[in-house]
Formats: structure tokens, sequence, C-alpha cells
């Protein structure tokens, strides 16, 4: 392993050790979280109320040096809420920009799927393009700007769905379930003295583990994690039948086969390995491709899920040696 890579490890496992100072039983979050960022992507947090999501995004800008702003998603919320907007300065009797949250690093889009399509979509072009557009004058975003967007699995009163485009931004859906009985029972106990988790990440006690600057290195250094051909037919191979499959109405398009190659490669350094394997792209599969799929209404009445036919698929399409 070069020397690149040595680094990103080292860094990525320090980056674990201080998230488990405030995030408690959730290891395949953090690291799919880890894994968004080093992709400069972008993640859906899917969970109920309590099990951390905001505290999740805050501890990873913290460790991360970058800027944290939250937005909460409400059906009045309009776009210049999210963008901003220009005012009229009277000192210098002229236009400025007063600029929106979403001028930040890591933007928190809480309850995403409670305002309307029409304030959504002033997200679309900030996950792609990294800039935003106002009064036709256009304005670079950071350059880790990063999109963490949460929504209640199970509550839908007051909801609209997200559009797909905006859903096919998100590299991938992140699954936050309640923590295993050690992990609660910890956590619980925290509550009682001084170590409760927002009390340590309020004090400052989570240590960043690299300038924002530094980023764009890291990232760099997974160029150096071997990816054989084979590997990214597989992929294709596995995307392409997702439009094929007779249970569903919309499959992935090629922006899944692009994420799934970033995001197995990715999981193989996060693993400690240069090189990526099958078992790399089946663990993702799932999380990238299953909010990108929409199931024919009368497979879904019967009650089969977008997971259910990921799993199909990977037990079918044949796997490189």
């Amino acid at each position: 392993m070069n020397d690149g890579l040595m680094r990103l490890r080292s860094t990525l496992e320090r980056a674990r050790n201080e998230m488990a100072r405030v995030i408690i039983g959730q290891d395949q979050v953090v690291d799919f979280a880890l894994l968004t960022v080093l992709t400069g992507s972008h993640a859906l947090v899917e969970g109920v109320p309590g099990v951390g999501k905001t505290l999740l995004v805050r501890t990873l800008a913290r460790i991360l040096g970058g800027r944290f702003t939250r937005i909460q998603f409400t059906p009045d919320l309009m776009p210049a809420d999210i963008t901003g907007t220009h005012i009229f300065n009277v000192k210098e009797s002229d236009f400025v920009l007063a600029q929106g949250p979403v001028f930040t690093s890591f933007l928190l889009a809480d309850e995403i799927n409670r305002a309307p399509a029409k304030t959504q979509s002033a997200l679309l072009q900030a996950m792609q393009e990294r800039s935003v557009t106002i009064d036709r004058k256009t304005y670079l975003l950071p350059a880790n700007f990063t999109v963490f967007a949460t929504q209640n699995p199970v509550e839908f009163e007051g909801t609209y769905p997200l559009p797909e485009a905006q859903k096919d931004r998100f590299m991938l859906k992140i699954p936050m379930s309640e923590p295993e009985r050690d992990g609660e029972l910890t956590l619980a106990m925290r509550m009682l003295g001084t170590d409760a988790p927002e009390e340590v990440l309020g004090r400052g006690e989570v240590q960043p583990v690299i300038e924002p600057v530094e980023l764009a290195e890291l990232r760099g250094s997974l160029r150096q994690v071997t990816f054989r051909d084979e590997l990214v037919g597989y992929i294709l191979d596995l995307v392409r039948a997702t439009r094929q499959h007779h249970a569903i109405l919309l499959g992935a398009g090629p922006r899944a086969t692009q994420a799934l190659v970033l995001a197995a490669r990715a999981y193989a350094a996060l693993s400690g390995r240069d090189f990526a394997t099958p078992d790399d792209v089946k663990a993702l599969a799932l999380p990238v491709l299953e909010h990108r799929l929409i199931l024919r209404p009368d497979y879904e009445i019967q009650g089969l899920t977008a997971a259910e036919v990921v799993q199909s698929l990977l037990h079918e399409i044949a796997v490189p040696r």
C-alpha cells in the first residue's frame, strides 16, 4: 500500500475514533457517512426521530473541519430561504447578496420531504454543480459542499415525495436505526454523567482530524485503489438489470453506475485495502440503488420492495472471478 493510501487509512481510523466519542452503536452509518464525504457526494439519511441523524452530521463537520448549517424543511419554506437573495444596502446604495444557508460545507436538510418540489429543487444545482444561481448570477459553493438530507421512513402526513432528479443526486440512502441494546444502554448511562454525546460535542472535545483543504488530497489517493475492468462490467450489468426487471417501472440510470463504482472503491479503502472486490459492490448495491428504483404498482401492492429486487439481482448476476 502506497503512502497516499496509508495516510488515508490512518486519517479514516482517527475519524472513526473521534466519531465514536459521540455516535454510539452506529458503525456502519459512520462508515457510509465518511464514504459520502470521501467521494464528494451527498447522502439521504433515513431514520425515526431520536436516533442521532443531526448529531451525526454535526460531528462529521467537526472532525473534518468544515462549516455546518442546518435547514428545517417545512411546507412554507421558499427557495430563496435556502439560496439567499439580493437586498438593498442603503449605506452603499446598491443591492448586495444575503447568502442563504446553502453557502456552507456541510448542509443538513432536515426532513427534506416536508417541503414541496419547488423548494426541494433549490438544491438541484447546488448538489450537481456546487454552485447557486441567484438573479441570473452564479456563485460558487465551497469545494467540499456536501448535503445530508434526512427523512422519517414511517411518517407521511404533511410530506411530499422527493422528485426523481433529487433522489438520483444522492449517492447513498443511509438507513439509521436504533442501536443494539448494549449501545443504547451505554448511551443511557452516559446521560447520567457529564459525557453525554451532545455535551461532549458542545465542549469541543471532538477534535478535527484534517483541514478542509486536505480533503482533495485524500480523495485523490483513492485513484490508487485497483479496480478491475471486470468489476466495472459487473456493476454495469447489475444497474442495467434494474431497467429490465419485470417488477421495476423505473430502473437506475447511468448516474447510479458511476455512484456504485466510486462507492465501492471508497469502501475498499475504508476496509484498509488497495483493491476493490465484488464484496465491496455487494455491500454498497442496496444503499446506492434502492432509493432510485420505482416499483410497478401491482407488485408494490403485493408487498414487494425495491430492496428485495436488488437482493434478487445480486444473486442472479454473474460475479467476476
